[in-house]
């Protein structure tokens, strides 16, 4: 094996954790070599180069789509597996009801087995990596050792890498211990686990983003939602966006959604046509996670702790999202899509008809009108096939990406997918109101999600598959937040899915989601209308700018609508919810749950 820390092995680090731990991952992990992530051009040059030939990725049609790169994972590797997620915390009780739960011990152990030997052969890479600019006080600093060389390429993108973290880590800095390996892709020896106590993560036989980018969801929100608590910040599943008024005010909403809800389209919206008069701009600071401290001013302040964006490809296009268009279209690695014959590629629902012919997902050749043998149609895309893009990119992003201190977060919108129930938005009466909404939001099951597509699942903050404590510690722990915020954001609910009696959407979407922003920061600053209900306040009519949009008075009254029937129905399904955390539960929740139900029966 290679020596550690050889004249030319790259990065160096005075941090001796960092080297006893990498020499002791490398010892168990057997490596043929072993090379120091630095950060540079000409390193990325080599790496891309080094992945085409061993056709882990291929190059993509370089005039048409300069530095883009295609990828294909194992048929069986496509998803976050959350039921081979773990916390690996020392009680079980610590873990709650809604995770999967693991001894340490035994979790060590098993994946240990796993991982012994499983880099034989080949290199592995040791990547520092921060969360968040390089020494914000609210980034964090990992380490990923991984033998995938398409896991490096998308943690450059999607972190900031190299010798620069590893200088600013210094010699005694702290830091998550990330370990992934390819190893032999096996889902039954499958596991991602997560060590709470110990700041290690350890991912085993995958190599699908969501499990193998250990910055991502393990550690900005598994591992970094556990330090939240000891902390005292709070780590979540949310878009950061900004909307500009003519003036130059800008203010910052933070919003959280299931995957595949349209967090993305949210955070990087264009202004409709019918609002373009008042000359908003829209800044995206973030489109998946949002990490919020309470600042000097007693307000609410966000950073993204990602450079950027592991987008669902399926249904993007101009009319949903240009901007992410605009984006993707150099620089970019696209995972699981449709191969064109002139290397560039392809996915349901973009701009461009389908090709006569392809290479699909799995490798297979395709043409439009492909059935499998139940006679259903054969997607050339999964589902949940992805563009990993830099934010940098993205013609709508806030020059407050970079930005050490973060945003002050004016508003906190909480949405989900619903048929019926949810109304298009309403505003929570209280904070401690709105954190019992957060607790109770639910929406369909979707492509990113391990599990029946549609099911109508609890999606706590949209954090239910990545809270790395007990759910109930969570809630109290964002009650704690409320009561020593000074300047307390206001809390909303948006539901953009409810459906008419055909089964057809009520409200178009997509750009015109910023005239719900627009009520929503005009509440905040309490410059608009609002009639009372048993579960909020929700917009009078004449309060949303419908300049230039179509839609009927009787489709508007369906969507602000409050059914108490069905609402009834819903909190009877809350309350079987919200006992899953036994004694756990904050009172202050039930409170809340009482006082809704009793509203809705008078």
């Amino acid at each position: 094996m290679a020596s550690l820390f050889s004249s030319d092995d790259g990065p160096k680090t005075l941090n001796i954790k960092l080297k006893l731990w990498v020499s002791g991952m490398a010892a168990l992990c057997k490596p043929e070599r072993i090379v120091w992530i630095e950060g540079s051009e000409e390193e990325k040059k080599r790496l891309e180069d080094e992945a085409v030939a061993t056709g882990e990725v291929i190059r993509l049609n370089q005039e048409k789509l300069p530095g883009c790169f295609y990828h294909r994972t194992a048929v069986n590797d496509v998803a976050r597996t959350e039921n081979l997620t773990f916390i690996c915390s020392k009680n079980k009780k610590d873990a709650g009801p809604t995770n999967n739960w693991m001894a340490p011990k035994e979790g060590y152990k098993k994946a240990g087995a796993y991982f012994k030997g499983s880099m034989k052969g080949r290199t592995m890479y040791v990547v520092p990596f921060s969360m968040g600019p390089i020494g914000s006080p609210f980034s964090k600093v990992g380490v990923e050792l991984t033998d995938s060389i398409y896991v490096v390429l998308n943690m450059r993108i999607m972190t900031r890498v190299g010798q620069k973290v590893l200088d600013y880590l210094g010699a005694e800095g702290e830091f998550t211990k990330c370990l992934h390996s390819k190893a032999e892709l096996d889902i039954n020896k499958r596991l991602i686990l997560h060590f709470p106590e110990d700041n290690t993560i350890w991912s085993v036989n995958s190599g699908y983003g969501g499990n193998v980018l250990l910055g991502k969801k393990c550690l900005s929100l598994r591992i970094a939602s556990f330090l939240a608590r000891q902390e005292g910040w709070l780590a979540e599943h949310m878009l950061i966006m900004g909307v500009e008024e003519p003036n130059g005010h800008v203010e910052y909403i933070a919003a959280a959604f299931p995957s595949a809800c349209g967090k993305t389209n949210l955070a990087m919206l264009i202004p409709p046509e019918g609002l373009k008069v008042k000359g908003y701009k829209i800044w995206t600071v973030g489109d998946d996670i949002a990490w919020m401290r309470i600042d000097t001013d007693g307000g609410l302040w966000a950073i993204n702790p990602e450079s950027g964006f592991f987008g669902v490809a399926p249904g993007t296009n101009s009319k949903t999202n240009p901007n992410a268009v605009a984006t993707i279209k150099k620089n970019t690695i696209f995972t699981n899509v449709l191969l064109k014959k002139d290397f560039t590629v392809w996915w349901e629902n973009s701009d461009e008809l389908a090709p006569s012919e392809g290479m699909d997902w799995q490798g297979r050749p395709w043409k439009p009108g492909l059935k499998d043998e139940k006679g259903n149609s054969i997607k050339a895309a999964h589902a949940n096939s992805r563009f990993t893009t830099p934010a940098a990119q993205c013609p709508s992003i806030s020059f407050r990406l970079e930005h050490h201190h973060g945003v002050p977060i004016s508003a906190i919108v909480f949405g989900g997918r619903r048929a019926h129930v949810a109304p298009l938005v309403y505003e929570s009466f209280s904070w401690q109101h709105g954190v019992y909404v957060g607790a109770t939001m639910a929406s369909e099951r979707t492509a990113a999600q391990f599990g029946e597509q549609g099911e109508v699942r609890r999606d706590p903050m949209a954090m239910l598959p990545f809270c790395g404590y007990h759910m109930g510690d969570y809630f109290k722990h964002w009650l704690t937040i409320g009561q020593r915020l000074e300047k307390v954001p206001k809390i909303f609910h948006v539901n953009w899915f409810r459906l008419d009696e055909q089964g057809k959407f009520l409200w178009p979407g997509y750009g015109e989601n910023l005239r719900i922003l627009e009520w929503i920061l005009d509440r905040c600053n309490k410059s608009t209308g609002a009639q009372k209900t048993p579960i909020g306040y929700v917009p009078t009519p004449d309060s949303l700018d419908m300049t230039g949009l179509h839609l009927s008075k009787e489709n508007l009254a369906k969507l602000l609508e409050i059914d108490k029937f069905e609402w009834l129905q819903e909190m009877e399904s809350q309350k079987e919810f919200l006992k899953t955390f036994d004694d756990k539960l904050p009172k202050e929740i039930w409170k809340e749950w009482e006082e809704q139900n009793r509203r809705l029966q008078e």
